[in-house]
C-alpha cells in the first residue's frame, strides 16, 4: 500500500486531496505539506529513513504553481536523489504536461480534480512501485470468473481494438474516434493526435500506439511520426529526401522507413 505525500499552498484544495487520497483502500498513509519548505523537508526525511523506514514516502502528489518554488523546481531536486519517491503533479495549468513528463513524472492530473481521474495516477503509481493492495487475495472481479473463460474473454477483447481514444481537456474526457486522427506526434512521454479539428495530447508512447494500431493502418515512418497510411495525399521524393503530405501537413520518412512505405502505398493503391 502507498504511503503518499501531498502538496498544495491551497489549503482547501490540499486538504480535499487529502479527502480523496485516505478515501482510496490503495493508500496506506497520506499526510500534506503547505509549501515547497516543508514538502522537501520532509522528502529529505523519508529518503534518509529508508523504504522501509517510519518517514518514508511512496509518492508525491506535486503542486506546480507554488509561492517561492514550483512544483517543477521540487522535482528538478528530487531528480538528484538516489532514490526519490514518484512523483504525480495535480494543477490547474496544461500547459506544463510536457515538462512534467520530461522530469518522469508518474502522471499529469488536472484540476478540479475528479475521484475517478486521481484513482487512475494512484493505481499508475501502485503498478509502478510493484505493490498490489492485497498481495495474498484474489481481485474481486477476478474471482467470480473461472481462469479458462476469464482468459478467453481477454483473448478475445485483446483482439478487438478499441474505436475510441480518451483524451483529457481541463478535467474534461472526451472520445476521439481513432477513424479521425490523420497522424501521430512523439512528444516525450506524450503523443500527439491531430485530426482535422484540432490536436490532442494523451500520455502513451508514440511505441504502444504503433503497437496498438497496426491494424488499423497506421505506420511508422519517422521516429516522431505515426501516420494512418489512408491519410497520405501525397509521396515525394526530393534530392534523396522522402516526405508525405497529409492534408496541410509535410511530414518527413526517415531512411529507413522509406522502402517499407512506398511498397505499402503501391500495395493500397493496386487493392
Amino acid at each position: 500500500m502507498l504511503r503518499v505525500l501531498a502538496v498544495d499552498d491551497e489549503k482547501p484544495l490540499l486538504e480535499e486531496l487529502l479527502y480523496l487520497l485516505r478515501s482510496d483502500e490503495r493508500v496506506l498513509s497520506a499526510e500534506g505539506a503547505s509549501d515547497a519548505t516543508e514538502a522537501l523537508r520532509r522528502i529529505t526525511r523519508a529518503v534518509e529513513s529508508g523504504p522501509d523506514g517510519p518517514d518514508a514516502i511512496d509518492v508525491v502528489f506535486l503542486d506546480i504553481q507554488m509561492a517561492g518554488l514550483t512544483g517543477l523546481d521540487i522535482a528538478r531536486l528530487l531528480a538528484g536523489f538516489a532514490r526519490p519517491p514518484l512523483i504525480v503533479f495535480v494543477t490547474a495549468h496544461e500547459g506544463f504536461a510536457v515538462q512534467a513528463f520530461d522530469l518522469e513524472a508518474v502522471d499529469y492530473v488536472l484540476k478540479p480534480v475528479r475521484p475517478e481521474r486521481l484513482a487512475e495516477a494512484v493505481r499508475r503509481a501502485r503498478d509502478l512501485l510493484g505493490r498490489p493492495v492485497r498481495e495474498q487475495e484474489p481481485e474481486p472481479e477476478r474471482a467470480a470468473v473461472p481462469a479458462p473463460r476469464r482468459q478467453a474473454a481477454e483473448a478475445s477483447a485483446a483482439e478487438r481494438p478499441p474505436e475510441q481514444i480518451a483524451v483529457e481537456l481541463g478535467g474534461v474526457t472526451r472520445f476521439v474516434a481513432i477513424a479521425d486522427i490523420a497522424y501521430v506526434e512523439a512528444q516525450g512521454d506524450y503523443a500527439r493526435l491531430h485530426t482535422d479539428e484540432g490536436s490532442h495530447l494523451v500520455r502513451i508512447p508514440l511505441s504502444t500506439l504503433e503497437e496498438r494500431w497496426a491494424a488499423r493502418g497506421f505506420v511508422r515512418i519517422h521516429r516522431r511520426h505515426l501516420v494512418a497510411l489512408s491519410r497520405i495525399d501525397e509521396l515525394r521524393l526530393d534530392a534523396g529526401t522522402t516526405t508525405v503530405r497529409i492534408g496541410p501537413a509535410e511530414l518527413q520518412v526517415s531512411r529507413r522507413h522509406a522502402r517499407q512505405l512506398r511498397d505499402l502505398l503501391m500495395r493500397q493503391a493496386t487493392g
